[in-house]
Parts: C-alpha cells; structure tokens; sequence
C-alpha cells in the first residue's frame, strides 16, 4: 500500500493495531514511529540488547533484541496486550546498528509461540542485509537480495521510508501478509493519504520508488554507499573525534557527551554540538538524544537516553570525497575546543510533540545561582573562531 512517506506508514500501522493500553517492543524507539505508537494509546518498550547504548562497544550486531527482555515483556503485560514486535533494520537512534538474521529468526520463533506479528521497520532494511553479508557467519556468499528477502520473510508486515534505501525524493510503503488487515489497512490509505492506488503520491513519485528498490539492491551500489560512510568515519577517528562504532550504513554519528563534556544533559549537549557545526560551516547535522526523545508522557520529565548523539547523515549518491573532507575539517575543528564550551541551550519555543522537528533554542544565560559564571557560550567561541 503505497502512502506519501513513513511516517504515513506509521500512522495506518497504528490506527490498524494498537488500542488503549497497548504495548508494543522494539529494539530501540525511532521518533516518529514511537509518537504514532502513543498517540494511539499504545506504550513502547526497549528491548534491545544493552551493547546498544553503549556507543563504543565493538559489538557487529547491536540492532538485536534482546530475548529474554522480550519475553519478560511478554510474561508481564500478556501477549494480548502486545500487537506486535517493531523490529527497525538497521536501528537509527543507536548509531545506524544492524539486527543479524539469527537474532531475529529468535524473535519469530518466540513471537510464534505467544501469537504475536513481527513489523518489520525497512527503511535502510538494504544496509542491514549488506551488514549480515559482511559480519554473520554464513551469508557472505549470498546476494543482499536474498538476504532482504530472508529478513522479510520471518515477518508479518513491514513499513518503509522510500526515501531511504530506496531513492525517492518522496514516498514510502505499508506491506502486511494478513489480508483482512491489509484490507482495513487499505482503507486507511483511502481516509488519510489519498486513493490506495497511490497514496497521496504523484505518478511520477511511484515511478521513482520502484525503480529505486531495483536499484539498491545492487551490490556495487550499497558498497560505495557504505564505504563512503566509513571515510568520513576513519577521517574522524584519525583525528581523535568520539564516533559510535561499528560505523553504521548511512550516517557517522558523534558522541555529543565525549566532544562536549562540561554540558550538562539538562542543556542538550547532542542539540549545542549540531548549532555549533552550523555556525561553524554550514553543516545541517541532526541532534539524536535527549531533544529527540522528548519528554515522559507521564512526569512530564525530560527523558535522557544512555546515547546522545549528533547524526551526520550521508545522502545517497550526493556527495563527493571532497564533501568529506569539508565535513571532517569542521568536526574536527569544533572537537579541538569542545572542553572549552561548558554552556547549552534551552527551549525558547518547545512544542507538545516531535519538539526536535520545530522546537526553537538559545545559549543558556552565563548566570549560575544569580552570580555570573565565566562561562564561554558555544556560539561565542565559534563565532570568535570564525572572525
């Protein structure tokens, strides 16, 4: 069922499956997928396995679920209450991690045991399968065709950002093996995205889509991608930057609290390192931490993830070496004085929901407990910097 963009994906998969009291796992939120979850009345659980929030474990497969947490889950809340697993291939919020095919060959006997369905998230399901290909024991030989095919075959229904792996300036996907739910789902498309035909796409769009999928499938294609990737990545390393590892497929991303590491959580050190990029060199980054994750529906309390990240995230067929080079210089600039920048933001505008999409920032006053504080602001030593 095409639809204009995940995020459309997400919201018929949510209004299909979830009801009040809902609880759906998954190894690791992802913004908009977990906001479509709880606007539904569903609770999302993290059930990855705890390499995952640590950004400098060497682990080749830190997408997985952990198994036993899930099942305590299960025993827990009654496999009722839980519509489905959400499986993200690879994990964005953990650095862009892979989940292996026996991990999730886990889940599925599992979720077979207690009746529950599997949705898989695809949107860089592509780079996921090239990682297996490279790391797990027995698939090097396989095509990342196969390997996809492998992936989605121990699921029940995926959801697809087309303008990932896929290409597509536009776009996406909702796929489920239940025909009654594919049914109600269809209907769905009807209501909010447009005909199901085409899903609030324009012909053309659907056109790209298609011809995007054959594309990423290509062998020499997803390697060019990923060794791009890891260029960026090495320059970094070599310089000394905190870069989450393994680097993952479509992004580097840095470890705000190691570059920064006299801002306190409370100021957003992951949203202060991507403005200072910006103010640095231009560089549009994205701030993957406590900003994204938002704010406790319950307390009300910020959350904190154990990972506060900054994504560098790399267009497909966009950029040239050089670009790199460019990106390298100004993260490695701004790293050099990151220990001389001890003041953050703080929200001057902080909307209800998804804030980091439109939630608008400045430096946190210079004043601590009413007595000025020497506190160099981020955008003062880069301006300085600069001039």
């Amino acid at each position: 069922m095409p639809v204009h963009q995940g995020r459309g994906a997400e919201n018929i998969l949510s209004r299909s499956l979830i009801r009040p009291g809902s609880h759906i796992p998954g190894n690791m939120y992802f913004t908009t997928t977990r906001i479509h979850q709880e606007l539904n009345g569903g609770t999302f659980h993290d059930v990855i396995i705890s390499e995952a929030h640590d950004p400098f474990s060497d682990h080749p497969f830190k997408g997985n679920v952990d198994i036993d947490a899930l099942e305590n889950l299960i025993q827990e809340v009654g496999a009722d209450a839980i519509p489905y697993v959400s499986v993200a291939a690879t994990v964005n919020l953990a650095g862009g991690q892979p989940i292996s095919l026996a991990n999730l060959a886990e889940v599925r006997e599992l979720t077979n045991r207690y009746g529950i369905s599997i949705i898989l998230d695809a949107a860089r399901a592509v780079e996921n399968a090239w990682f297996i290909k490279q790391r797990e024991p027995g698939w090097s030989g396989h095509s990342v065709a196969q390997i996809l095919k492998e992936m989605c075959a121990l699921t029940d229904g995926a959801a697809m950002s087309a303008k990932k792996d896929s290409y597509a300036n536009v776009g996406g996907w909702l796929a489920m093996r239940d025909p009654e739910l594919a049914e109600k789902a269809r209907n769905l498309v009807v209501v909010y995205e447009g005909l199901h035909t085409y899903g609030g796409m324009a012909g053309r769009d659907l056109a790209a889509v298609a011809q995007g999928i054959v594309d990423s499938v290509q062998e020499d294609n997803i390697r060019a991608r990923v060794e791009q990737v890891a260029y960026l990545a090495g320059c970094l390393q070599d310089a000394g930057v905190p870069v989450v590892q393994p680097v993952g497929g479509h992004a580097v991303f840095l470890d705000a609290t190691a570059v920064l590491p006299e801002i306190p959580r409370a100021e957003f050190p992951a949203q202060t390192l991507a403005a200072v990029l910006y103010l640095d060199s231009g560089i549009r980054s994205i701030e993957r931490g406590a900003v994204s994750a938002g704010r406790d529906p319950a307390t009300g309390e910020n959350r904190y993830p154990k990972l506060e990240l900054v994504r560098l995230t790399i267009p497909r067929r966009v950029y040239t070496q050089s670009h790199m080079d460019i990106v390298a210089d100004s993260v490695i600039r701004v790293a050099k004085q990151g220990k001389a920048i001890t003041n953050g933001l703080r929200f001057v505008h902080e909307p209800e929901a998804l804030r980091f999409f439109q939630g608008r920032f400045e430096p946190v006053a210079q004043w601590q407990h009413g007595v000025p504080a020497p506190r160099p602001g981020a955008s003062d030593l880069i301006l300085q910097e600069l001039s």
